[in-house]
């Protein structure tokens, strides 16, 4: 079967050797969710973006016009498979020079793309920059470390790690932290906080890759994930430290997951899409400047 493009764009935008961003679709789901669906998710995010608006009416930019190339889905069932054709297909996309866009079914295919950056920028600065409401430092959840809930213990092997937007964690968790290296959502939506920003700006290396687990945002806007947390980000104040990310380092790519589409409610869907379509603008104004 074709793949759907995102955007529905126009071959001569979405082809390969001329695209500067590449989108790889990873519909995964392993078990133990509540709510069952992730696997569905990059290809509601892909059908919605067909109906957005791709120009950014705040940047007076359009992204998609650099190239958007929506790559075969990863389909592997097995999590560790997985995660090593991720790996493979994400370094592939780097030596190539692309901007790798890794949406996830779960946030598990997020640990095969942290992998790759850590390869690839092993002799250059990195910071993993997490978005979740969630730690994800598990050492082993359901009998594997390959679940969503490891992602982040990953991804601390590898390469210096910063999250933010947490609101729940396990009391083992807590234990293994580091100090000064997260943020959390409740201290980031405080308005009388004023140096919380600064202080996670300084954390941050020359490049940066970005994993977002979409229940980051508050459940009032995206309801459609698997495990919702109250108290989380909202839209404005997300994009602006996406922006404020990206003008203090170079975004070298993105993992988006967590969607879990919800059949009477498609809204969720054309937010995550509008995300990917934002983080793409942004990187794109960024080399304009």
């Amino acid at each position: 079967m074709k793949q759907k493009q995102f955007g529905s764009l126009p071959v001569q935008l979405t082809n390969f050797e001329n695209a500067k961003f590449v989108i790889l679709p990873v519909p995964f789901e392993g078990p133990g969710h509540v709510f069952k669906g992730s696997d569905k998710g990059p290809e509601a995010l892909i059908d919605a973006s067909a109906s957005i608006n791709l120009y950014d009416i705040h940047t007076d930019t359009e992204a998609y016009k650099a190239g958007i190339h929506t790559a075969e889905a990863v389909r592997e069932r097995s999590p560790e498979k997985m995660v090593k054709e991720v790996q493979v297909r994400t370094l592939q996309l780097l030596k190539k020079r692309k901007f790798p866009v890794i949406v996830g079914g779960e946030h598990t295919a997020a640990i095969g793309a942290i992998r790759a950056f850590a390869d690839y920028y092993k002799d250059k600065d990195l910071t993993i920059l997490q978005f979740d409401a969630h730690t994800a430092r598990c050492s082993e959840e359901g009998g594997t470390a390959f679940h969503h809930h490891c992602v982040m213990k990953h991804a601390a092997a590898l390469a210096p790690v910063l999250q933010a937007g947490i609101r729940s964690m396990s009391l083992a968790e807590r234990e293994v932290l580091e100090p000064g290296r997260i943020f959390y959502a409740e201290s980031m939506l405080d308005g009388s906080n004023k140096t919380w920003m600064y202080d996670f700006l300084n954390k941050l290396s020359r490049n940066v890759f970005i994993t977002i687990d979409l229940d980051v945002l508050d459940p009032s806007l995206m309801p459609a994930v698997a495990t919702p947390e109250p108290g989380g980000l909202q839209w404005a104040g997300f994009v602006e430290i996406l922006t404020k990310v990206n003008e203090k380092s170079n975004i070298a790519g993105v993992c988006i997951a967590g969607l879990v589409p919800i059949k009477y409610n498609k809204a969720p869907n054309f937010i995550a899409a509008r995300l990917l379509n934002t983080i793409l603008t942004l990187r794109n104004t960024s080399e304009l400047k």
